[in-house]
């Protein structure tokens, strides 16, 4: 059974094993196949608003129901990772956002649609949990941070190499064929490979106390820093959203860009990000956890606001690229901080995680959608970026980093 580990202290953590090759790939992989769906969806949102002939801004609550189902699972999943091997759960979670893509592929409308796309909400919250556990589990503690930056970087590989590709298939034969030829193949391929490379068997203690549930919530739930890294989370993702979901309409609506040029731009932001969650890793270990996530979430914040506020072009694309590399740069630090709260229930942590990293996403597209509604993108941005700002403070005051203390 994949029980969570018990290995709270440097010993457990000299202990482990070296991970077989494939398997820090894998998890790259499988991270990475959570997102062409989202990359379609975020580079086409107009285009599937005309297919079903709603707006811009009922199409864009695709991805609010989505992560509405990702929150709800993510809260089973701190009781499912207790139970399950987590190899399991996020081979589960790879078949769930692959039942999504073949769902969207045929929907009829907008109902049906809005109802497929929130399956891969639900499989998304299995696997990204998962992954960022299993890292924890086979790394050790000096390894943790660059394996974490690795993992989300594959999460942006999608947005590096997927935009242009999407773009290229949607001028040919609209999203759908995207799904075909591009979405589908990669899930296929991810299953394969996490089935290959992943191990089945925990290398971590398991616990032998009764009511592991109960005693699973409790650790995390009743730790001020735990918490406080759960709402910096969900904060920073509300912040995200400014960019992630609103960035490429924002350009095409604000500066009349064509899809190609906006397919560009995400190419653009999401090497940014990329790099970014890379070069977290090394600067993590070097000035710690609490420093690098505090330092990233306030600049990403601030960056979110200026890209929205400027009325040139190019002015508004540098700020945007910069502040996509910022928001990689947390994202991984954050999550290396997050990773090492309760590091005796690991997956339940990471699970009530992302259940607040998308009840963020929801928030930031709910309260992103009203601010566009009533005062535009510069609206838009202001609210957003401020609730980043907001993360870094969060951040600063309440958390603290165990591994220090451990040290």
């Amino acid at each position: 059974m994949g029980l969570e580990s018990m290995d709270d202290n440097s010993g457990g953590d000299e202990e482990k094993d070296s991970p077989k090759r494939l398997f820090l790939p894998s998890l790259a992989f499988s991270y990475f196949a959570t997102g062409p769906l989202a990359v379609l969806v975020s580079l086409l949102l107009i285009d599937m608003g005309k297919t079903f002939s709603v707006s811009e801004g009922v199409m864009g609550q695709i991805n609010t129901f989505y992560s509405i189902v990702a929150v709800v699972i993510a809260l089973f999943m701190g009781i499912l990772s207790l139970r399950f091997k987590h190899k399991s759960l996020l081979l589960i979670g790879l078949v769930f956002i692959a039942t999504s893509a073949l769902g969207c592929l045929m929907a009829p409308d907008f109902n049906v649609m809005l109802a497929s796309y929130s399956l891969s909400g639900l499989g998304g919250a299995m696997v990204s949990p998962m992954c960022v556990t299993m890292i924890g589990e086979h790394f050790s503690l000096e390894k943790r941070a660059s394996a974490v930056g690795w993992i989300i970087a594959g999460g942006a590989l999608p947005f590096v190499i997927g935009a242009p590709i999407i773009a290229s298939i949607a001028s040919l034969g609209g999203w759908r064929l995207a799904i075909i030829e591009f979405v589908i193949p990669i899930l296929l391929t991810s299953i394969l490979l996490a089935f290959v490379g992943l191990p089945s068997i925990s290398h971590s203690r398991q616990p032998t106390v009764n009511g592991k549930t109960y005693l699973s919530f409790k650790s995390v739930l009743s730790r001020r820093s735990a918490v406080a890294c759960l709402i910096g989370d969900a904060l920073r993702s509300a912040s995200f959203v400014a960019i992630l979901i609103y960035g490429a309409s924002f350009f095409r609506q604000r500066f009349s860009v064509s899809i190609d040029f906006a397919s560009v731009w995400i190419l653009g932001a999401a090497s940014c990000y990329t790099l970014g969650s890379l070069v977290s890793g090394p600067v993590v270990n070097r000035f710690g956890r609490k420093t690098s996530t505090v330092l990233t979430a306030f600049l990403a914040g601030i960056f979110a606001i200026t890209y929205a506020c400027v009325f040139n072009l190019w002015l508004s694309l540098a700020s945007s690229l910069i502040g996509s590399w910022f928001f990689g740069m947390v994202t991984s630090a954050a999550n290396s901080l997050t990773l090492e709260q309760v590091p005796e229930f690991r997956g339940t942590m990471m699970s009530i995680d992302t259940a607040a990293l998308n009840l963020g996403s929801a928030l930031g597209t709910v309260l992103g959608g009203l601010a566009l509604l009533f005062f535009n993108y510069e609206g838009l941005g202001i609210v957003l970026g401020a609730i980043g700002v907001s993360a870094a403070v969060v951040y600063q005051f309440l958390t603290t980093d165990p591994t220090r203390k451990r040290n």
